[in-house]
């Protein structure tokens, strides 16, 4: 007789798992199916990095760390988002976590009561959704798909009005953003904070793509806002380090001390060895993640160029490296329906926009995190897909 019984925490009724990885391990028994589905970066990790894991190893550098990491880590993340965006944290401002994700998960799960509004901008990453019902707080989604996908300050005042019942603890922010692949600049930055300070609203700020941007540099709101936001950064998409699982929480010493809590019986500490490797990566490797940027945007340029000589409509991606685009008219306008058929009959499989909320619903995201080659094979499955279902 199964042990398994249906009592279990009943806020996972509310959860579910990913739809974008739900979609791509639907598509991955597809014959010659190419995938653009997973926001993985598709280079090696650098080789400097690499020696110095190895090293790790056989220096036995197995044990535990402190919660927080190891205190030259903590140094180098400081260090490198003070560089980088003009910031002032020190080693006591910063814990190392087990990816962004846990990162997310740690603060959310700190200044989350029952009952407390979250705000999102949408569409937006699936990711927060769940751990927001999980902390049975409230999410308060803003569409923002009439401003080519930038939130603007009355969207927050217009929801906070409309809710006047709510206790509304936070705002959610992901720039440059997956899936629209769109940031912020620093008029939007000012503006949005504004109101954060009017309305005492915690900022949580995922900034993992802050390396990855074209034109103008990143601009973290925490240069705005330091004691409001609690900012989220790592190594997976500016080092392609996704598998090492290596994260970081940025916020005033009072909040760090509080997240701490949360993140010591999550997971105790990041891998110890990923931690020499990742000091490694923040100092010797400071500029890698531009090196990426430079092939990333040639990837953007080929892409965005081909999807708009089909007809797709899309805003053209400042960072990260999606694009999300809208199903033309007289396609499928489910976007779950219109991938699907994508996927068996020309083998291209994209993620459904609906991944990403009803706002995203009638796009698709595609990720140019694949070679040229790559590309150029899909904008084909693609194109011929378009021209053979006028």
């Amino acid at each position: 007789m199964s042990l398994f019984r249906n009592d279990l925490n009943e806020t996972l009724t509310k959860i579910e798992v990913s739809e974008i990885r739900q979609f791509d391990e639907a598509t991955s028994s597809i014959p010659d199916i190419l995938k653009l589905t997973l926001g993985e970066p598709d280079f090696t990790i650098p080789e400097h990095i690499q020696k110095v894991a190895k090293q790790a190893i056989d220096d036995n550098f197995s044990h535990y760390t402190g919660n927080a990491g190891i205190p030259e880590l903590r140094q180098a993340a400081a260090d490198f988002q003070n560089k980088k965006y003009g910031l002032h944290y020190k080693p006591e401002n910063v814990i190392t976590t087990v990816g962004a994700s846990e990162a997310i998960a740690a603060a959310l799960g700190t200044i989350i009561n029952p009952g407390d509004g979250i705000l999102l901008p949408a569409p937006i990453y699936s990711a927060y959704t769940p751990l927001i019902n999980f902390y049975h707080g409230q999410e308060f989604r803003m569409n923002t798909r009439d401003n080519d996908f930038i939130l603007t300050p009355e969207m927050i005042e217009d929801t906070i009005a409309a809710n006047p019942k709510v206790n509304f603890k936070a705002i959610i922010l992901n720039y440059p953003s997956n899936p629209t692949g769109v940031t912020y600049r620093p008029n939007d930055i000012e503006a949005i904070v504004k109101v954060c300070k009017q309305h005492q609203l915690w900022v949580v700020s995922d900034e993992i793509y802050s390396e990855l941007t074209y034109g103008d540099p990143h601009t973290s709101i925490a240069s705005y806002l330091p004691e409001q936001t609690i900012l989220i950064n790592g190594l997976s998409k500016s080092h392609a380090m996704t598998g090492w699982r290596i994260g970081f929480i940025f916020a005033d010493v009072e909040m760090i001390n509080e997240i701490s809590k949360v993140h010591q019986y999550m997971v105790t500490a990041a891998t110890s060895i990923v931690q020499k490797a990742a000091v490694e990566a923040l100092t010797n490797g400071i500029d890698d993640g531009k090196k990426m940027a430079v092939e990333y945007l040639k990837r953007r340029d080929y892409v965005y160029s081909e999807m708009k000589e089909m007809g797709f409509e899309m805003a053209r991606p400042d960072g990260a490296f999606y694009i999300f685009a809208k199903i033309p008219n007289g396609y499928l306008q489910d976007s779950m329906a219109f991938c699907k058929d994508l996927a068996q009959k020309n083998h291209l499989a994209i993620i459904p926009g609906h991944a990403f909320g009803d706002e995203g619903e009638g796009y698709v995201r595609i990720s140019y995190a694949a070679d040229l080659s790559k590309l150029h094979e899909a904008m084909k499955r693609l194109k011929t897909y378009m021209d053979s279902n006028k």
